[in-house]
C-alpha cells in the first residue's frame, strides 16, 4: 500500500489524540514534575509554576484520561488531601518527556549548557532516546523511516 499523504485521512491520528489530552504546555511541565517525584498539589505548583487554577484542571484531566490517579493521604491534625501518582499510561509517556529535553538540550539551552542530566540507576551512564527497529538498526532519523497505513488508517474521502 503506498502512503500517499493525500489519500489518508488525519482524523483518525494518534499524534492528535495524544495532543488532545497533553499537548498542552502546562500538562507536560506536570507529567516532567511528577517523572521528577512531585505527588502532591504544592510540589507540582512549585516545579511548574501555573497559576492554582490552571493547575487544578491539568491534573484533572491526566486523572480523566488515566495517566495519574488520585490517592487520598492525611498528614496528624490536617485534613485530607490528595496525591497523584503516574500510572502506566502515564510512565509509558517518559521517552516523550526526554526526547523534548534532549531536543531542548541541543537546541535551545543557555551556555552554561543543560539544566538537568539523566543518568541510569544502575550505572551511571547518560540517558537519552534513540530510535530503533525491530531488526536493531538504531539512530535512526526522519530520513530513514517509511510511513505506511496501519490497520486503523482511513481514506481521505478526496480523489
Amino acid at each position: 500500500m503506498d502512503f500517499n499523504r493525500a489519500n489518508w485521512s488525519a482524523d483518525n491520528c494518534s499524534v492528535k489524540r495524544t495532543l488532545e489530552i497533553v499537548g498542552e504546555k502546562w500538562t507536560f511541565l506536570v507529567l516532567r514534575e511528577a517523572f521528577y517525584g512531585a505527588r502532591r498539589f504544592e510540589q507540582f505548583h512549585e516545579g511548574v509554576g501555573c497559576a492554582r487554577n490552571v493547575l487544578t484542571d491539568r491534573l484533572k484531566t491526566l486523572v480523566e484520561h488515566g495517566l495519574m490517579l488520585r490517592q487520598p493521604y492525611r498528614e496528624p491534625g490536617v485534613r485530607q488531601r490528595d496525591e497523584y501518582r503516574l500510572t502506566e499510561k502515564g510512565t509509558d509517556l517518559f521517552p516523550a518527556v526526554v526526547t523534548l529535553m534532549q531536543w531542548g538540550d541541543r537546541w535551545v539551552a543557555d551556555d552554561a549548557g543543560p539544566p538537568v542530566k539523566l543518568s541510569h540507576r544502575g550505572c551511571g551512564g547518560a540517558v537519552r532516546v534513540t530510535l530503533q527497529c525491530e531488526g536493531g538498526h538504531s539512530e535512526l532519523t526522519a530520513r530513514d523511516i517509511a510511513p505506511a497505513p496501519g490497520p486503523g488508517a482511513l481514506p481521505s474521502g478526496r480523489g
